[in-house]
């Protein structure tokens, strides 16, 4: 697997150089500079602990959390300070955790940024589903909060078991939901999980749909080395099949893909905070994306409140970009809304598309991963598997081993992947 992977990265970036994480740290970060910039906030903290789940998270302590949120709205201010004007941004996504825990907050961390940024198409955050009710969710749409996403997993009961998690209370999230509307209510499943069967999802699907979600996002179970998840992977075979069946199903009742892995029902709802030319991040584990640099923050939390409070950036790990490896970065999670337009490209980096991968383009339309039309590239069902094929492959041989090793150190001296 690490071979695939490994190989494919030379070959794209045209060096056998891996890419290298360094604990290089720096005051003053370059996003006044870039366009289409977006933000993100990570609240680290969950009432329990899924066994599943590979995202930096800690159990629920109010006076911890408090601690934390206060650092995390000095960070905003030591990083939004460093430029004069407020920066206009595109969106801000809340992620975790369990975000919807530090809810009487939210206002707070908001207000902050606002301070800082224009923010321009709307504020997204996660809820478990427990803490969907009314007034947890009239308190975030007070705060400014445009898009929810609710990490249900699975309706069923059977899945709910395997992962630990407990039965979902439908009537009384139904009901909330059509109390306090969004402009986005996106429900989250996991897919491929052992046994998993084509009505298992599509049950799912439409269960979503009918408790008032506009969105759904169907994520592929992966088993990372560090979660101590019992749980095995589906075969390729039947994880193929299944995600197969499951596009057809939400294409023919309709509903517009936006990416791999989610679709709506209404044309407007979207919820994804990865297809963004540049984002910064604030908080434990939050990465930074620029033009030419990605950064990430300490996942361990009482280093990153002692670091903020010092007045110094988080910051844990800097790679700075050769041209090709940006370029790679940018195709690969452009492609996850399963299209790439060739003149967003050059605009972003000045040079032809066709000039820097035009053999890789011809060979994956003689695949039948992609087709073209007037200079967009848009997969197939055939090429949108492979891409999740090929994501799974980069996971466990690149994100795995480096969460893995910042789970256990606060700031690692260096990391070659």
């Amino acid at each position: 697997m690490s071979f695939i992977t490994s190989l494919t990265r030379m070959w794209l970036t045209r060096t056998t150089k891996p890419f290298t994480f360094k604990n290089e740290y720096d005051r003053i970060l370059p996003f006044a500079e870039c366009e289409n910039l977006g933000l993100y906030v990570h609240i680290p903290f969950c009432k329990s602990i899924c066994n599943f789940c590979p995202y930096c998270k800690v159990r629920y302590s109010a006076e911890l959390c408090d601690r934390y949120i206060d650092s995390l709205i000095q960070e905003i201010h030591l990083v939004g300070s460093q430029h004069a004007e407020r920066k206009k941004v595109t969106s801000l996504y809340f992620g975790g955790g369990t975000p919807a825990l530090a809810a009487n907050r939210i206002k707070e961390i908001v207000d902050a940024l606002n301070d800082h940024f224009i923010i321009t198409e709307g504020i997204g955050l996660e809820l478990h589903p427990d803490n969907v009710n009314v007034e947890v969710l009239q308190t975030l749409k007070n705060a400014g909060v445009t898009k929810i996403s609710i990490g249900i997993q699975s309706f069923c009961d059977k899945y709910q078991k395997i992962l630990g998690r407990k039965k979902i209370d439908t009537t009384a999230m139904m009901s909330a939901l059509a109390a306090v509307p969004f402009e986005t209510v996106s429900m989250d499943f996991i897919f491929a999980l052992p046994g998993q069967t084509y009505d298992d999802l599509k049950s799912d699907i439409d269960k979503a749909f009918s408790l008032g979600a506009n969105h759904i996002a169907i994520y592929p179970f992966i088993d990372f080395t560090f979660t101590e998840s019992p749980v095995a992977a589906m075969p390729k075979k039947e994880k193929r099949e299944l995600l197969d069946a499951i596009t057809q199903y939400c294409l023919g009742k309709g509903y517009s893909r936006s990416s791999i892995w989610t679709f709506s029902s209404e044309p407007d709802a979207n919820y994804s905070s990865m297809t963004r030319d540049n984002f910064l991040g604030f908080g434990c584990s939050a990465t930074s994306l620029f033009k030419g640099q990605f950064k990430i923050n300490t996942f361990d939390v009482e280093s990153y409140c002692e670091r903020i409070r010092s007045g110094n950036l988080a910051t844990s790990l800097t790679i700075r970009f050769t041209k090709r490896q940006r370029m790679i970065y940018w195709l690969f999670w452009t492609a996850y809304s399963t299209r790439v337009n060739a003149r967003d490209f050059e605009k972003f980096f000045g040079v032809p598309l066709k000039k820097m991968y035009g053999f890789e383009l011809w060979g994956a339309k003689r695949l039948g991963f992609i087709k073209e039309q007037d200079g967009t590239y848009e997969m197939t069902l055939k090429g949108a598997f492979y891409y999740h094929y090929y994501e799974n492959f980069y996971t466990l041989s690149y994100i795995d081993k480096m969460w893995g090793i910042m789970r256990k150190e606060a700031f690692p001296e260096q990391i070659k992947l």
